[in-house]
This record gives C-alpha cells, sequence and structure tokens, in this order.
C-alpha cells in the first residue's frame, strides 16, 4: 500500500485533533479501497458503539464463515467452485478481523517507557523460574 504525502498529512492533522485521542481506524474501507478513520472526542458515543457493533457483527459473520468453510473443506466432494468461493469468503472475513484486531490496537495506550538516564531500556523481564530440586 503506498503512502502518499497528502494522506500522511491528513492522518497527522486527524492525530492532533483539540480532544488528543487518535482516529479510530473503522473495520470498513471506501469504494475505492481507502481506510476509514473516526475522529471523536469520545469512546462510548454514538459514532463509536455504531463501529463497535459493526465490529461486533463482522467477527460474527467470520466465525460462522469459519464453521461453513469447515463443512465444505471436511466434504470430499465439494466442487472446485464451492471450495474457490470458500476461500473468497475466508480471505473476506480474514481481512475483516485483521483490520479490527490493528484497529483495537491502535486504540490500547501505550505504556510509558522505562529508560534510564543513558537512555538504555530498563531490564523489565520476567525473573526465571527457579529450578525444580530433586
Amino acid at each position: 500500500m503506498q503512502k502518499t504525502d497528502g494522506g500522511r498529512q491528513r492522518r497527522r492533522d486527524l492525530a492532533e485533533v483539540p480532544s488528543g485521542h487518535r482516529p479510530r481506524l473503522l473495520p470498513w474501507t471506501t469504494e475505492d479501497g481507502k481506510r476509514c478513520l473516526l475522529s471523536t472526542d469520545d469512546e462510548g458515543g454514538f459514532l463509536s458503539r455504531l463501529a463497535d457493533d459493526f465490529e461486533a457483527a463482522r467477527l460474527a459473520m467470520g466465525a460462522d464463515t469459519l464453521k461453513e468453510a469447515s463443512k465444505v473443506l471436511n466434504n470430499l466432494m465439494s466442487t472446485h467452485a464451492e471450495v474457490r468461493y470458500t476461500l473468497l469468503r475466508l480471505t473476506e472475513c480474514l481481512t475483516d478481523a485483521l483490520r479490527i484486531a490493528e484497529s483495537r490496537g491502535l486504540r490500547l495506550s501505550l505504556p510509558e517507557s522505562s529508560e534510564d538516564e543513558e537512555g538504555d531500556e530498563a531490564d523489565d523481564s520476567p525473573a526465571q523460574p527457579a529450578e525444580a530440586s530433586a
């Protein structure tokens, strides 16, 4: 996907809205395949709830499609056309699921960086498990 300077500037402008919130990536695209973004002050607002409902519906459709696809793929008598149609629907569902996951990931708050004075990252790795004694 090639990004244009105009698109980058538009994203920067949206990110600098007075509310301080980042724009939300919506789970659909325009007719020409461009991403849709929602700039809102309120995560519980009407448009945010509508987008949440739409995401839930898309994920439910994906689950249903997966269930039906399993039937087609487990049937040795399925025709080439049935398998191809199933693959096309699964591709659409995976595209939706990845877009939803990206959108939700972008809305997660990023943890503050824990760096010491030299700029090295602090060791936040969990302690190694103790060896079991015999």
